[in-house]
Order: structure tokens, then sequence, then C-alpha cells
């Protein structure tokens, strides 16, 4: 079944992070290549789009992108400085990360992200590697799960959800399917914001945990920045609060001049990124993509060294 995907804050992240027509940019989550088609869109002939994804149904939809400017990469965007340095690329003039989970990917029963759908309790991005959230499930404490569960998900029943899935396990049922889970949150969670599946905020949780997204986020956004020429662009779609507050502050400190209280009369460390703001999706956005109402979208220059002549 063919899953639509339409990408958030489209315009306004390509036209953000495009600055020359003839750069060099990187798409660090392609997606259904949605921003990166808007990308090669806006560039020369001398322009270059390299894109990464770690799905494997994503590298295979980027086969129809026959365009001699492009290259995608089955890897998550955390290794962009070594995977463009593999291909002798030093510097790049633009970095767009959408960190939004694809609708093929949620919409598609198999792949274990819903709980709208009974399906193999998966959530891997990358289904080559790696633990599933069942497997996860079926060997955590109830520590480690109920840390899971608070920390990436922000629930307050954590701890119960823990106890309820560790019983399950202990009783010779482990979890191994999205519709065991949801039911098990559901009696766990005895109250929930209106309009919000009681499944929600575990899903979330273990979805980021199984595929380690805080931690690529960070890891990006430090590649991102040691890539950027001076003059490019960085800008990052986050969609809950745990990710968007990691870009905001990674902004905010690379953005301000940073003293030394051991040397309190030496010259402040340099600034590398200007602050360009921050974008919402419009009316018009949020009435034709409901799934945009989280969005947020930042952005950032890479300033020249200090002494470096213009």
């Amino acid at each position: 079944m063919a899953v639509a995907h339409i990408p958030v804050l489209l315009t306004e992240a390509v036209q953000a992070v495009v600055t020359r027509p003839d750069g060099i940019y990187v798409d660090g989550t392609f997606g259904r290549g949605g921003h990166a088609r808007a990308v090669l869109a806006l560039l020369a002939p001398a322009g270059r789009l390299v894109a990464f994804d770690k799905d494997p149904e994503a590298i295979a939809a980027a086969g129809a992108i026959a365009d001699t400017r492009f290259v995608i990469r089955h890897a998550g965007f955390s290794a962009m400085r070594e995977e463009l340095a593999a291909m002798g690329i030093q510097a790049v003039d633009g970095v767009l990360l959408d960190l939004g989970i694809s609708s093929p990917q949620i919409d598609t029963p198999g792949r274990g992200f819903s709980f709208r759908f009974d399906a193999p309790l998966d959530m891997r991005m990358d289904t080559t590697r790696g633990e599933t959230a069942a497997d996860f499930l079926e060997r955590a404490d109830e520590r480690q799960i109920a840390e899971v569960i608070r920390e990436y998900g922000e629930e307050r029943f954590a701890v119960s959800i823990a106890k309820a899935l560790v019983a399950r396990r202990e009783g010779g049922q482990p979890v191994r399917t999205t519709r065991e889970l949801s039911d098990i949150v559901a009696r766990a969670v005895k109250t929930r914001e209106p309009g919000q599946d009681p499944a929600t905020r575990t899903f979330q949780a273990l979805r980021i945990f199984v595929n380690a997204e805080l931690e690529e986020l960070e890891q990006g956004l430090s590649a991102a920045l040691e890539l950027l020429a001076p003059g490019g662009h960085l800008a990052v779609i986050a969609f809950h609060s745990l990710e968007d507050r990691i870009v905001k502050q990674f902004m905010a400190r690379e953005s301000r001049a940073v003293f030394d209280r051991r040397a309190p009369f030496a010259a402040p460390a340099p600034t590398r990124l200007r602050l360009l703001g921050r974008v919402r999706p419009g009316a018009a956005e949020l009435a034709a993509n409901p799934r945009a109402r989280s969005a947020i979208l930042r952005v950032a220059e890479r300033r020249a060294p200090e002494g470096a002549v213009a």
C-alpha cells in the first residue's frame, strides 16, 4: 500500500537552507524526498545534494530521483562528516534536518510505529540492524523500562506502565505486538489530555529509544556545524519538545560568546552561529496537513572565523 507523505514547512525550510544555487547541500533525513526534490529545483547544474536516511525503504524511494547532482547514503545524519569525507567533501553550504517520522513509516502497519494497527512491535528506522521495541521490552528490567518511558515520553504513569509490562512478561506472555502494548498502556494510564490516545507517549518513548534519536540529533548538530562553510545555513524542523529543546539549546550555545571563568581577562571563545529565527506552520498548512501542528523550524547561519578576510 503506497502511503503519501506531505513534507512540513517545505518552502520555508528549503528557502532557508539554500543560500547559493551552485553550493553543496545536505538533506539529513530524506524520507520520501519532498524536501530533497525542492532543494534540487533551486540548484544550478553545478550544485550538489547529498541525502541521508537509515530506512531501507527511503533508500529505495530515492532511486526514483534520476539527477546527477543527487546522491543518497544509507546512514544516519550523525555520520555525515565521515560519509562526506569519503566522497571528498570537506565543507557544505547548508544542512537541512527534518526530524519528523514520515507518514509511510507511521501508516504502514508492519513497521510497528503506530497503535492504530495491530502489527509486530518493531519501531526501528533501519530494519536491517538493531534491537526492536519488543526485544527491549523482553530483556529490560522494570527500572529501565520506566526510565525510557518517563524520559523520552514525558509520561507521568511510566512506573505503572513498566510494572504492567513486566508482570505480563513474568506471566509468560511478553509483549510482541502494537495492540498488546496499546492495551496494557490503556489500562495503566489513568488520565490523558483530551484527544490524545493513552499510548501516544509510550510509543513515542520507545521509538526514540530504539533509534537513539536524541543521541543522533546531538551528534548530527555538531557534525553539521563542523561541515558548514561561513555563511552556510543550518535548518532543523523539530516536532516534539525533547528534540526542539536540544536544537534550541545547541543554537543558543553556539551563538553567544563564552567566557572562561578560570581566565577572566582572556578573550571569550568566538561564536560560531548567528540565529536567524524560527518558523511555525501557517493556518493554510495546518488545514491541509494536521500532522504539521507541532512543527518548529529553527534556522542559524555559520559565522566566519574571527580574523577571517571576507
